[in-house]
């Protein structure tokens, strides 16, 4: 395992040797200490590598990740795995706003709480929440799945397209255009896949509710000018 001392070493320059590793490296496993809530800690990783974060982190930890496993053994500031591409992303701990947020690909999971607006515009990324989510989770989610094993705050999904929300416990609101939604076999089985995926055994895909698009919005009514 290469280890990294973040306070020996420079942020920039843990970022440029996790950029050098590409596909094929025998530097596979890494672990990253003293992270100190540091911003933007392994960004823009590009090959098939693992990285152990010991301790918190502060925003876009694991922006653009493309192929690495990186768990982050503490909690996570703003816009962890923003415009994540693949891989896997694990928080211990909770995250704050945006988490995921434009998400392409890949699995975020978070094993504590997440705040307001995880999962927004989400575009193909699967975001596995263990405890609750804040207000305006999944606005204008675009495709994906996010689960969430809590309760979800105000507004959950407004303005969504074709993602899919999976939520365990209670929701404040539904926004603009969300609705509930019939939990058919395919849905039980996406469902019980990510569960799996993210380490989740004391939840049932039969707790779970789905919500997604009304589908009234994708076109201007003159009806519907108050939703707007």
């Amino acid at each position: 395992m290469e280890t990294v001392d973040l306070a020996k070493v420079a942020l920039r320059e843990l970022n440029q040797v996790l950029h050098q590793q590409k596909a094929g490296t025998n530097a596979t496993s890494w672990e990253v200490v003293n992270p100190k809530g540091s911003h933007a800690v392994a960004v823009g990783v590009d090959a098939p590598i693992s990285i152990d974060i010991r301790g918190s982190v502060g925003y876009y930890c694991a922006g653009m990740n493309k192929d690495a496993t990186i768990t982050v053994h503490g909690s996570a500031g703003p816009g962890v795995a923003e415009n994540m591409m693949s891989g896997e992303v694990r928080i211990k701990g909770d995250a704050s706003q945006y988490a995921g947020a434009t998400g392409k690909g890949g699995l975020l999971v978070i094993e504590g709480n997440a705040s307001s607006r995880c999962g927004i515009s989400m575009k193909g990324i699967d975001i596995v929440v263990k405890g609750n989510i804040g207000h305006m989770s999944a606005f204008m989610a675009q495709s994906g799945n996010l689960v969430v094993c809590g309760d979800a705050g105000d507004a959950l999904g407004d303005s969504i397209y074709e993602a899919r929300l999976f939520v365990r416990g209670a929701v404040k609101s539904l926004g603009a255009d969300c609705i509930e939604k019939e939990m058919r076999p395919e849905h039980v089985e996406i469902l019980a896949g990510l569960l799996a995926r993210a380490g989740i055994t004391d939840a049932e895909p039969s707790d779970f509710k789905r919500y997604g698009s009304a589908r009234k919005l994708y076109n201007f009514n003159i009806d519907n000018a108050d939703a707007y």
